[in-house]
């Protein structure tokens, strides 16, 4: 039986700053990146399969957020996996801090967890077939990196 995957690759980069919106607005405007209340999404395909859909979410953050708690650092990256419950248990089996349990939504699976340095990492299990329809919508939400 082959190895089953566990991050199949980033999914997005979250970091603090002072004002999160000044910040949007300069990288709106120097640097193209369209941009919304939660930051900005990188629209591309999908490596393996072209025909689908792939997202990558940037969001700077307000310094005050507690979402990276209980790490100290100014940033959390956000990986992408397979199989969400089996990677979760072979990270307990090998001693990984988990920091809560699975939540699902409809655009995915998350879970939290401590790397040995006290990076926050997220996990997702994306349903990037969620976002389709949205950005299908609002065309001018999302960086298209295609």
């Amino acid at each position: 039986m082959s190895e089953k995957k566990r991050v199949t690759g980033i999914g997005g980069v979250f970091f603090k700053t002072k004002d999160p919106d000044k910040l949007k607005n300069w990288y709106n405007k120097h640097l193209g990146i369209n941009t919304d209340q939660y930051g900005a999404a990188f629209l591309s395909r999908q490596y393996r399969n072209p025909d689908s859909s792939h997202y990558l979410q940037w969001s700077p953050m307000k310094e005050s957020t507690n979402n990276f708690d209980p790490s100290e650092k100014q940033f959390m990256i956000n990986y992408r996996v397979e199989n969400m419950e089996w990677l979760v248990e072979q990270l307990k089996k090998e001693g990984v801090t988990i920091c809560d349990e699975i939540e699902t939504f409809d655009y995915g699976k998350f879970v939290h967890i401590m790397d040995i340095e006290g990076n926050k990492i997220e996990l997702w299990e994306p349903v990037d077939s969620s976002f389709d329809q949205y950005y299908k919508d609002n065309p001018d939400k999302a960086t298209n990196l295609s």
